[in-house]
């Protein structure tokens, strides 16, 4: 039988709205588990006080230097001992996520079981670094845990300063949009850096994130140090026949409306006999009319990927989306996918040897410059980087023509 509840008049008032509350939840595994009493208490304090109460410290596996989050608390009576000790060590286990986050109903009750073994019970699927979030464990049971969710197939993300848990959307298992292989981009990445994953050896941290196409849904444009995004280069592939049956069933006020108006490049235009016509030259791959219209309109057959680096959410200077180095890349065969792992290993070596301490990759580039980063990288000037399509380039370069001439040249 579990502890008796502390009194929690704040977070008691978090259950009041109409909607589910993290409470709720929290006290739920309180019934039978005195961690997530205490954890409660403490939380309660931390809200009557409005300060946190825990430290971090050192806590690991055998052979990893990362992937496991410590927290102690710092929640301390007159003679030094916790106020609520069944919570006094909280620690998180990163765990991470299959590619695509595809998993078994089988899997998922393996997790609760080996949670309720050794942890609070207490599992978020997924945490913002994309791994499995296993939170609230003592530095006692962090090893056995782990040995038994690493027997499952399941290993370690990335903490600290290191190559962080890669993540791909959904992808071409389920997703008409997908123009990648985004599975086998993030195992290639995942594999390829697992080292820098598990050893933290980087002046910070370093993201890869696999979109199958420009939705975007793991919102690696923002989020991350090298965003993957499928891409098609030919024409949208367009069914007259679904087109005329779209206008048919909502109106052509409402294409016009919702579709045609929308196009941030007017490219499209719907003609007389509700066909649609489709500039292709001017598409800037939004997504918008392939979501509205997604059984007319569709990816081109000419598909691959465009690699942006140096997303980011706040740190030193505001936030900062990726900037593309690669326009398109093909990945289909052995050779592709070899590409962009030896581009990756470029950009990681790069970053290592030229970041300042706690310095995101697109910092880095913001203080050294785009050129430098990309010679360092090994990747030469395309006038097809740029910052609002067709309008300019983030690279401004004396001799433009003459580097314009250059890029002709290797296009022939």
């Amino acid at each position: 039988m579990a502890k008796k509840m502390h009194d929690t008049p704040n977070l008691d008032q978090l259950e009041a709205g109409p909607w589910p509350s993290f409470v709720t939840g929290l006290k739920r595994l309180a019934n039978d588990n005195d961690m997530m009493v205490d954890l409660l208490g403490q939380l309660e304090t931390s809200y009557q006080t409005k300060k946190g109460y825990w430290k971090g410290g050192t806590v690991g596996v055998i052979g990893y230097g990362g992937g496991v989050i410590p927290r102690f608390t710092e929640l301390m009576d007159d003679n030094h001992k916790p106020i609520f000790p069944d919570a006094a060590e909280f620690h998180t286990l990163r765990i991470m996520p299959p590619a695509g986050n595809h998993y078994t109903t089988d899997i998922m009750r393996q997790f609760c079981d080996v949670w309720e073994k050794y942890g609070s019970g207490l599992i978020a699927f997924h945490g913002q670094s994309g791994d499995i979030m296993f939170q609230g464990c003592t530095t006692a049971n962090v090893q056995p845990a782990f040995d038994e969710l690493n027997e499952m197939g399941f290993d370690l993300g990335g903490a600290g300063p290191a190559v962080r848990t890669g993540m791909s959307c959904v992808g071409a298992a389920r997703c008409e949009q997908s123009c990648i292989d985004e599975q086998r981009v993030h195992r290639t990445l995942v594999n390829a850096f697992l080292d820098d994953m598990h050893r933290p050896a980087l002046p910070y941290k370093f993201k890869f994130k696999v979109s199958g196409c420009a939705n975007d849904c793991m919102n690696s444009i923002h989020r991350a140090d090298m965003a993957i995004i499928g891409t098609w280069r030919d024409a949208m592939k367009v069914d007259q026949d679904e087109v005329k049956a779209f206008v048919a069933s909502k109106g052509r006020k409402y294409v016009v409306d919702n579709v045609i108006t929308r196009c941030p490049t007017s490219a499209l235009s719907l003609n007389d006999d509700d066909t649609l016509d489709v500039d292709n030259k001017a598409c800037v791959r939004c997504m918008h009319c392939l979501n509205v219209m997604n059984k007319a309109l569709s990816p081109g057959d000419d598909k691959g990927a465009s690699i942006l680096v140096g997303g980011k959410r706040t740190l030193k200077i505001g936030d900062l989306m990726g900037t593309v180095i690669v326009p398109f890349m093909k990945l289909e065969d052995d050779d592709d996918f070899e590409a962009i792992e030896e581009l990756a290993g470029e950009m990681i070596d790069f970053f290592a040897e030229n970041a300042l301490e706690h310095e995101r990759t697109g910092e880095m580039i913001e203080r050294i410059g785009l050129v430098n980063f990309l010679e360092g990288i090994g990747v030469e000037v395309d006038p097809n980087m740029i910052s609002q399509p067709r309008m300019n380039s983030y690279v401004r370069m004396d001799g433009w023509d003459e580097e314009a001439a250059k890029w002709a040249e290797r296009q022939a």
